[in-house]
């Protein structure tokens, strides 16, 4: 398979912002195009190697940068004033999701009726919240991401298939939050399934997290089963709807 990748510089309200493009060249004409949202870490090496992985699969995939410029975080002070700086500004995170959805789009290998997303952490977030907002994608797919709502939809507004892939482990997200999400999700009729991973804690697909977890004292595990089991998940998950 000869997987060729390049970047790609979108703008959204002045900023310009990266997109890092994979595909399989030996593949003929239009498919199916995933957008990957990163962890609140940015477009780093980890989202661009999971965003080859969704190529490979047959996919147009671009991992996006949402904090502008390709800016990555070390350090989670830095990381998280980073993502609470798109998450506090509504038309902000709106603009940005909404331009790398365009900037993929116009993709010439791009299928304009057949678009994914998935997204890690903070990533994950932006995913169903990009379902919530009505965003004309088929299916999406959170992996150990927040499930705070940023704008209830209405019943027959969310158009994407929804697969939340969650580690019953994890320490951030509260039992609230759940039930909420799903009530939320039943209240507008969406088509989601919620996938519980035993024991996983949250950041169960990074093999980077054991050593964050212990670097900054933060409640961060990979899990090898979690981890193989939520992309199988996806990738059946998106064989479906595509």
């Amino acid at each position: 398979m000869a997987l060729q990748t390049k970047n790609v510089i979108f703008t959204a309200e002045k900023t310009d912002l990266q997109g890092y493009l994979a595909w399989n060249e030996d593949q003929d004409g239009s498919r199916p195009a995933v957008l990957v949202f990163p962890e609140w870490w940015g477009l780093n090496n980890y989202i661009k190697k999971r965003t080859e992985q969704v190529a490979s699969l047959g996919y147009l995939a671009m991992g996006v940068d949402m904090y502008g410029n390709g800016k990555t975080a070390d350090h989670p002070e830095e990381a998280g004033s980073l993502m609470n700086g798109v998450l506090g500004d509504l038309e902000l995170l709106k603009s940005r999701v909404e331009a790398a959805y365009q900037s993929l789009r116009n993709e010439e290998l791009a299928d304009p009726n057949r678009m994914g997303a998935i997204g890690y952490c903070f990533g994950g977030a932006l995913v169903l919240n990009m379902a919530r907002f009505g965003m004309d994608l088929q299916a999406v797919v959170s992996f150990h991401g927040a499930l705070d709502s940023m704008q209830k939809p209405n019943p027959g507004e969310v158009k994407a298939k929804i697969l939340v892939c969650h580690g019953a482990a994890d320490e951030f997200i509260p039992e609230e939050a759940i039930v909420n999400f799903k009530k939320e999700m039943e209240e507008a009729s969406a088509d989601y399934e919620f996938v519980d991973y035993q024991g996983a804690l949250h950041g169960f697909t990074n093999p980077a997290a054991d050593e964050r977890g212990k670097a900054f004292n933060l409640p961060l595990a990979y899990d090898e089963n979690a981890d193989r089991q939520s992309w199988q998940a996806m990738e059946s998950h998106f064989k479906k709807m595509f």
